[in-house]
C-alpha cells in the first residue's frame, strides 16, 4: 500500500481535492472484495440505482449499487435479508461518505432457497408439470386411502383422527418415510412409487406439519415433482399451514393448505352423506306418490277411453259413417253422370265440327278465295313488270351503239381494238378498222390533218 506523507508538506487542500485523492487511495489500494451483512433502509428510486446499509451486530457501511449491476439480478433485496456482496471500495465525494460500490449480490441461506424455489417453480412451469388438464379427478367414495408421511408426526395424527370421524368405513395405509433432511426427498419419491406399484389406494395424501422453508425443502425437490406427476393415483398436497406454498402443491392433482384439510377432501362426511340420503328419501317418496297420482289419473283416463272405444260403440259409429258414405257416394256418382253427359256433348259438337266433309268444304272455299287473291296479285305484278322492261327497253335502245349507226356514224379502232378519238394516236401508213351500221372497213391512212 502506498502512503502519502503530508507531515512536511504546508500545501492547503480543499475539501473537493482531499476527498477526490482520498477517493483515488480507497479505490486504488482496496482489491475487489466479497462483504456479508444484512441489509437496512433499502432504497430504490426512480433513477433505477439502489442505495442501502450492509450492517453487522455492531457497525454498517453505506452501499450503492447501480442500473448496470442491479438489472443482472432477478430479485429485489428487502430490509432484513442477510446478503454476500461482491463489492469496491469508494468514496462518495460530495458529502465525503465512506461507501461499498456492489458489483454482484446474493442472498445467503432463506433468500438463496427461495431464488432456487422460484427458479425450479419457472422451470416445472414451463416443462407443463402444473397445467391443470393434467389434474387427475378425485373419487367421491375412495375405498382406501394412502398417507405418505412421518409416522411419528402430529400430522398423522390430525389425518387419522379426521377420516375416522368423517368416513370410519375406509381403510387407510400409511406409507412412512422421512419429511426433513437431505435423504428425506428420495424417501417420499420412494414411497409414491410403492405406492403406485401396489395400486390398491384410491387417492394418496401428501403430507407434513409446518416449518421453516428450509425445513419443507425436501416437497421442493425436482425429483419429488416428478414423482408426483407420474403417479397414476391421484395425489393430494398438505404440506405446512395455509401461508406455505410448495413445489409439491403445484404439480399435486389437489393442494389442501393443511394436512388436517387434505383428509377433509380426500373423504366425504359421513354426517353429510346420511343429510343428502335423507333428503334424497324424501324426494323419492315424493316423486313415487306424483308418479302413483300420475297413474291413477292415467287409470281413470284409460277406462274412460276403453267405455268410448267398446265395439259396441264402435260398430254404431261405423254404421252410421257407412250410412253417410253411401248417401255421399250416390250424390257423387249423380254429379259425375251429369258432368260426363255435359263432356260428351261438348265433344261430339268438336267433331261435327272436324268431320271431314264440313273440313273439306270449308277448306275449298278458303283455296278458291286464296287462289283468286294471288292470280289478281300476279297479273298486277306483270303489267308492273312489263312497263318496266318497256323503260329499260327504250332506255336500252337510246344508249345503243347501233342506234348512232343507224344515223350515219362510225366506230373507228386501231390494230389494237382500241377505238379512235384523236388522230395524235394514228399515223400514216397505220391500218384502222371502220365499223359501220353493216359491216366493217380495213383501211389504210394516208394523210393526217
Amino acid at each position: 500500500m502506498n502512503l502519502i506523507d503530508i507531515s512536511d508538506s504546508n500545501e492547503i487542500y480543499s475539501v473537493s481535492r482531499l476527498n477526490r485523492e482520498i477517493r483515488f487511495l480507497l479505490e486504488n489500494n482496496f482489491p475487489l472484495m466479497w462483504v456479508e451483512g444484512e441489509i437496512s433502509n433499502f432504497s430504490a428510486p426512480g433513477s433505477g440505482h439502489w442505495y442501502f446499509s450492509l450492517k453487522d451486530s455492531s457497525s454498517q457501511v453505506r452501499c450503492a449499487m447501480f442500473r448496470p449491476q442491479n438489472r443482472k439480478l432477478n430479485f429485489l433485496p428487502k430490509d432484513g435479508a442477510h446478503v454476500l456482496l461482491k463489492v469496491r471500495v469508494s468514496l462518495y465525494e460530495g458529502r465525503g461518505d465512506f461507501q461499498l460500490l456492489v458489483e454482484h449480490l446474493e442472498e445467503i441461506g432463506e433468500g438463496r432457497l427461495r431464488q432456487e424455489f422460484e427458479a425450479l417453480k419457472k422451470r416445472l412451469l414451463e416443462a407443463g408439470l402444473f397445467q391443470a388438464s393434467l389434474k387427475k379427478q378425485l373419487p367421491f367414495f375412495p375405498k382406501k386411502i394412502g398417507v405418505i408421511t412421518s409416522p411419528t408426526g402430529a400430522a398423522i395424527q390430525d389425518i387419522l383422527n379426521i377420516l375416522n370421524r368423517r368416513f370410519p368405513h375406509c381403510s387407510v395405509v400409511i406409507y412412512p418415510t422421512l419429511v426433513q433432511g437431505n435423504t428425506a426427498a428420495p424417501n417420499i419419491v420412494k414411497a409414491i412409487q410403492l405406492a403406485n406399484q401396489r395400486n390398491e389406494e384410491d387417492v394418496l395424501i401428501l403430507a407434513r406439519g409446518g416449518g421453516s422453508l428450509e425445513d419443507l425443502w425436501p416437497f421442493n425437490e425436482e425429483i419429488v415433482a416428478y414423482a408426483i406427476h407420474h403417479s397414476v393415483i391421484p395425489i393430494i398436497s398438505g404440506v405446512g399451514h395455509e401461508i406455505d406454498f410448495t413445489i409439491a402443491d403445484f404439480v399435486a392433482d389437489v393442494r389442501a393448505p393443511t394436512p388436517s384439510a387434505a383428509a377433509e377432501l380426500a373423504t366425504p362426511a359421513i354426517e353429510d352423506l346420511l343429510q343428502s340420503l335423507q333428503e334424497k328419501q324424501y324426494l323419492l317418496s315424493r316423486l313415487l306418490k306424483q308418479k302413483l297420482q300420475h297413474l291413477q289419473q292415467n287409470m281413470l283416463w284409460l277406462t274412460k277411453n276403453l267405455q268410448q272405444q267398446h265395439p259396441k260403440r264402435k260398430l254404431a259409429e261405423k254404421m252410421q259413417r257407412l250410412d253417410f258414405c253411401e248417401m255421399a257416394l250416390i250424390r257423387l256418382q249423380t254429379q259425375l253422370l251429369k258432368d260426363y253427359h255435359v263432356k260428351w256433348h261438348k265433344l261430339e259438337m268438336r267433331l261435327l265440327a272436324q268431320a271431314p266433309k264440313h273440313r273439306t268444304k270449308e277448306i275449298g272455299h278458303h283455296l278458291q278465295h286464296y287462289s283468286n287473291i294471288l292470280m289478281s296479285a300476279m297479273q298486277r305484278s306483270l303489267a308492273t313488270q312489263n312497263q318496266h322492261l318497256a323503260g329499260f327497253a327504250a332506255k336500252l335502245d337510246a344508249l345503243s351503239p347501233l342506234a348512232i349507226l343507224k344515223r350515219g356514224f362510225a366506230i373507228v379502232s386501231d390494230s389494237s381494238q382500241h377505238i379512235l378519238r384523236d388522230t395524235k394516236n394514228v399515223q400514216s401508213g397505220d391500218e384502222i378498222y371502220v365499223q359501220l351500221m353493216e359491216g366493217k372497213l380495213t383501211c389504210k391512212v394516208k394523210n393526217i390533218s
